[in-house]
């Protein structure tokens, strides 16, 4: 089975048990819970018991402990998770608005997490990989966006492939150099994984079919949308397909398009036909916002074929 690596932020998420705006009075809280877009991806992939592991770097502290015996007892391979004693691990604290969006103050840059570099720990890792999966919300410093770039021209050298979510949330997508950089990963990707509106930030055409033609003309294989509630789509050069959004109740949407993506990622991999995929990837997002917490809502194979059953749906093995 082919071995799927990632690269960035893990952190601990710290979440407002009320809803309002920002952080300018005091109120209750709830967590750390395990979290960081690549380590919440990277954590999924491991539940499907695909071979995998994170390059990443977190503080010798209680934060940093959590997260790393999360992965590790999933069965994530974190030989390449530096812990450090010069910076604290990543945090990201969250308040949740009334009409679903999120505010978010984030700790990564300055933390551990600025800190993730070629050790020869990575270096082994990322020799070993067959597939790389880079996140938009990785790229938050010059030092990690060289990283990655070594980590794509190893991988794409040796006949490996790459997939791409850009995952940009505003306070991300201010940093400088931050353009340049995603441009430098959508250049090299073989499957691209925006979200919504995320597929326009490379295009110049505004419209959703001139977009992804647009995107695929570049060299790019095959895209899935995400769409949310409508589920989501998978584009190549072939064709097209769509499978619709399962029904659920919504108690954190964190995390959810991670949970997607990773599982379509291994699904694609394993070769599965895109429209199974896209079932078992939409089944996957849906059980993620139904749990409290970034990384709790991670699902087991025979948990999303429950899941499916439940809703009175399969897809082949």
């Amino acid at each position: 089975m082919k071995k799927i690596i990632t690269i960035g932020e893990v952190l601990v998420e710290i979440m407002a048990l009320e809803t309002g705006h920002g952080f300018l009075t005091p109120i209750d809280l709830t967590g750390p819970y395990p979290s960081g877009a690549p380590a919440i991806f990277i954590d999924q992939v491991a539940k499907l018991m695909q071979p995998c592991g994170i390059v990443s770097c977190v503080g010798d502290d209680d934060f940093g402990a959590v997260n790393i015996t999360r992965l590790r007892n999933d069965g994530v391979d974190v030989s390449a998770v530096e812990v450090t004693s010069e910076a604290v691990t990543g945090s990201a604290f969250v308040r949740y608005r009334g009409d679903g969006q999120r505010d978010f103050v984030f700790n990564i840059k300055h933390s551990a997490c600025g800190l993730i570099d070629l050790t020869p720990a990575a270096e082994e890792l990322i020799a070993g990989a067959d597939h790389l999966h880079v996140m938009g919300s990785a790229l938050f410093s010059d030092k990690i966006v060289a990283v990655i770039r070594a980590a794509i021209d190893r991988v794409k050298a040796k006949g490996g492939t790459v997939s791409f979510d850009p995952n940009v949330r505003k306070e991300i997508f201010r940093l400088p150099g931050m353009r340049e950089a995603l441009d430098y990963v959508l250049a090299r990707t073989d499957l691209f994984l925006p979200s919504g509106s995320e597929l326009f930030l490379f295009t110049e055409a505004t419209t959703e079919n001139a977009a992804l033609a647009e995107i695929l003309a570049r060299g790019v294989k095959a895209i899935v949308l995400k769409r949310g509630a409508e589920g989501a789509s998978f584009h190549d050069p072939h064709g097209d397909h769509h499978a619709p959004a399962f029904a659920v109740e919504e108690i954190d949407p964190t995390g959810a398009g991670d949970s997607f993506s990773a599982t379509f990622v291994t699904c694609w991999l394993r070769g599965m036909d895109p429209s199974h995929a896209l079932t078992l990837a939409n089944a996957s997002g849906a059980r993620a916002v139904s749990f409290k917490g970034p990384m709790e809502g991670t699902s087991t194979r025979p948990e999303l074929d429950a899941f499916l059953a439940e809703h009175n749906h399969g897809v082949p093995a």
